[in-house]
């Protein structure tokens, strides 16, 4: 059984995961508006894996005895002034996801909360690689500047990202 404060905290983190589904979805829109589709997709993907990375807590919750609780969202941004700026706010918004982790695992430590902190060290590696992702990406754009063909050369690079396996559907061949 998950304790009060455990599941009260993991609750608060289902909310910022579901926020930043949320807010990468907005980003999307940004790059379909600068007809940067490639961009735009790789943002959907993104929102998608954010929405899995709060159900992976909200089932942790459920499997544990807890209750989740929902709460209401926050608009999200809707304008950036360039691509680099929806990728420094990217970047940045990983840095407090990560801070977010980081403070759940430290409580999951005082509370002796074993099976919690199994499922936070995936969060935390998974903190590691969002931040490398999205740092490499905004290095990138740097690089590039004002150079428009090369904008719509990474924008293609970004159209190629595939979709991550889905484990809340049937696997292939399973009803």
């Amino acid at each position: 059984m998950i304790n009060a404060k455990m599941q009260d905290a993991i609750n608060h983190q289902i909310h910022e995961e579901i926020f930043s589904s949320y807010l990468y979805l907005s980003m999307s829109t940004y790059f379909e508006d600068a007809n940067l589709p490639g961009h735009a997709h790789w943002l959907r993907l993104h929102a998608q894996e954010e929405m899995f990375h709060a159900m992976k807590l909200y089932y942790h919750v459920v499997e544990r005895g807890g209750k989740v609780d929902l709460k209401g969202l926050k608009d999200p941004k809707t304008r950036w002034t360039s691509p680099i700026n929806v990728f420094e706010e990217a970047l940045e918004h990983e840095h407090y996801i990560t801070k977010c982790i980081h403070d759940l695992m430290d409580l999951a430590i005082e509370e002796k909360d074993h099976a919690s902190k199994t499922v936070l060290n995936w969060f935390v590696e998974e903190q590691v690689e969002e931040e490398d992702r999205f740092g490499s990406h905004l290095e990138r754009l740097r690089m590039i500047g004002d150079h428009q063909g090369m904008l719509l050369r990474e924008d293609e690079k970004m159209a190629a990202r595939q979709p991550g396996p889905n484990p809340y559907l049937p696997a292939e061949g399973e009803e």
